[in-house]
């Protein structure tokens, strides 16, 4: 078996163990996956109790990875995150303390309860991949993929994310309420006596590590996307800027995301070129949040999904 093969296989056995703990879950575990390909961050979005912070811890339990939790609530300080400078009396000086934040993985659990201030905590984190305390950068370990869960913006207690943070984060993916078949199987899964804060005894275990990462982001780097592809992704950003409901379209960043996570997607269906068809698949996941809307047009119910499906439906596909 080539060591492209031993990486699909090695992800497609993530998404296995996952599924020991989590029912009804696929699409959004498909795109946790790319993420992971395109060492993206994440942002899930769903009411509560629906396995967004049971599907991140699943999905860290089954990597041989470092992890760390973080819950956001109203009085946490950046400081709690990326880590402070602590004063050791038996050498009187300071030392750097490591915050959560200095692992591979890390579970923003309900980032929008907690002001913008400490939200900013992550934007240097999630691009730059290291923070600066008191003036000296450190470096993040590698890989490192933030995954955040936020309950939506409506319900009451939370804080809008801005949009520069948004902007950093690869992919948002609604977390939908399963459907009847799949909500019978966790009742039942509960009555037969699951527990979803012992992962062990539902036997999730480590079958991929950094390794099978680096091995399947260097097959993906292998993707070819063609000339015309590529207009094709520029032209689609290109027309959220021209979109009559939208303030703010989106930027060449989320081009070049859109370009990597359609890559990503080619890969995993076991494809050596990227499609128009892969971007269309990626594109509501990797673009529709980076689309800031004009006020009128959110108060007449447009969304960034609706005007981003028009936009798919208008923009030229090449041949």
């Amino acid at each position: 078996m080539s060591a492209g093969a031993q990486a699909r296989t090695a992800l497609g056995n993530v998404r296995t163990e996952v599924s020991r703990a989590v029912v009804g879950q696929d699409q959004v575990l498909t795109g946790l996956v790319i993420a992971l390909l395109c060492r993206g961050h994440v942002l899930l979005e769903g009411v509560p109790g629906v396995a967004k912070t049971l599907l991140v811890r699943a999905l860290s339990r089954s990597l041989d990875l470092e992890f760390s939790r973080v819950q956001f609530t109203p009085d946490l300080m950046p400081g709690d995150v990326t880590g402070s400078l602590v004063y050791d009396a038996r050498t009187a000086a300071f030392s750097f303390r490591e915050g959560p934040i200095f692992t591979n993985l890390l579970l923003a659990d309900e980032i929008n309860r907690t002001p913008p201030k400490t939200q900013s905590s992550l934007l240097e984190a999630m691009e730059e991949r290291q923070v600066t305390v008191d003036g000296e950068p450190r470096g993040l370990p590698d890989p490192f993929l933030v995954i955040a869960t936020q309950n939506p913006v409506e319900y009451a207690g939370t804080y809008p994310l801005p949009e520069a943070q948004l902007d950093r984060f690869l992919l948002k993916l609604p977390v939908e309420l399963p459907a009847r078949d799949a909500e019978i199987d966790v009742v039942r899964r509960h009555a037969q006596g699951f527990d979803p804060r012992d992962l062990a005894a539902a036997g999730v275990t480590a079958v991929a590590g950094a390794t099978d990462l680096e091995q399947a982001r260097a097959e993906v780097r292998q993707v070819a996307i063609s000339d015309e592809v590529a207009g094709y992704i520029v032209d689609i950003c290109r027309a959220t800027r021209e979109a009559a409901s939208v303030n703010v379209g989106v930027s060449p960043r989320g081009a070049t995301a859109l370009m990597n996570t359609a890559r990503a997607w080619a890969w995993m269906r076991g494809g050596d070129f990227v499609t128009p068809d892969d971007v269309k698949a990626l594109a509501h996941w990797t673009l529709a949040h980076r689309m800031q809307l004009l006020a009128e047009a959110e108060l007449e119910g447009v969304t960034a999904s609706t005007v981003l499906s028009s936009v798919l439906a208008s923009v030229p596909v090449p041949r």
